[in-house]
């Protein structure tokens, strides 16, 4: 029991886990990926996971009649800043763009009706939207169930019926939009396939690590000095 790893576990057994830092992504990703799922379709309430804590807040009410078509949350150990900007200005022409500074989003579609968030699954990314919101990237991963019967011929977006895709569509450009607002806040300027899917998230993966770093070597660096802490604290006079 020498490695950081074998420590991360240790923790893991006596501790929840933070669906963002303490959930493995896969060792298949970005084939597969992990993915904590914080709305299902039938969800009234946009849940989002507090950043601080790891648990599900409400965020907002659902705006109108306008529900999430499909299961919608985040994949961990992603962070969407400098390397995922840099490559969706890349893709526009454009050198404006930031991260947005969120975990990744990513949408599932199964034919299983899953009930309630707060979930992880296995999912294979098909392909995703290039969304701009307020000028900051905010890429949408679109991807199926690992083992959906229904789905898993799924291999790219281009598999994807349309109207799937415009459903998608159609709840990001509105689902932050009020009555009257003349000028959108979200755009999707384009829909992309399973090679820069898997793109993104490796993208997202480099800003993640340069942000977090390797969490697990950080912890068991605290762990050794908490031991020595108390080694020496055993070793004063009283």
């Amino acid at each position: 029991m020498d490695s950081a790893k074998d420590i991360w576990k240790l923790v893991g057994l006596r501790y929840k886990s933070h669906p963002w830092h303490g959930v493995y992504i896969g060792d298949k990703a970005p084939e597969v990926v992990t993915t904590f799922i914080e709305v299902t379709p039938s969800d009234t309430v946009k849940y989002e996971v507090d950043k601080e804590t790891g648990y599900l807040k409400v965020d907002r009410p659902q705006k109108f009649s306008n529900v999430i078509p499909a299961l919608y949350g985040f994949i961990p150990q992603t962070y969407c800043a400098e390397s995922v900007a840099e490559f969706c200005n890349s893709k526009l022409g454009r050198n404006d763009i930031v991260g947005d500074g969120d975990p990744l989003d990513i949408c599932v579609l199964t034919e299983k009706h899953i009930t309630h968030g707060d979930i992880l699954l296995q999912a294979v990314p098909i392909g995703g939207f290039r969304m701009i919101d307020g000028g900051e990237a905010d890429d949408k991963i679109i991807a199926v169930m690992r083992g959906d019967e229904v789905y898993k011929q799924w291999k790219d977006i281009k598999d994807c019926p349309n109207t799937i895709i415009e459903r998608l569509k159609h709840y990001f450009l509105t689902y932050k939009d009020m009555p009257g607002q003349e000028v959108p806040r979200c755009e999707i300027t384009n829909t992309y396939g399973r090679e820069e899917a898997m793109e993104v998230i490796e993208r997202s993966r480099l800003d993640y690590n340069a942000k977090f770093g390797k969490l697990e070597n950080k912890l068991s660096i605290a762990a050794m000095e908490a031991f020595m802490l108390g080694f020496n604290l055993k070793k004063m006079p009283m």
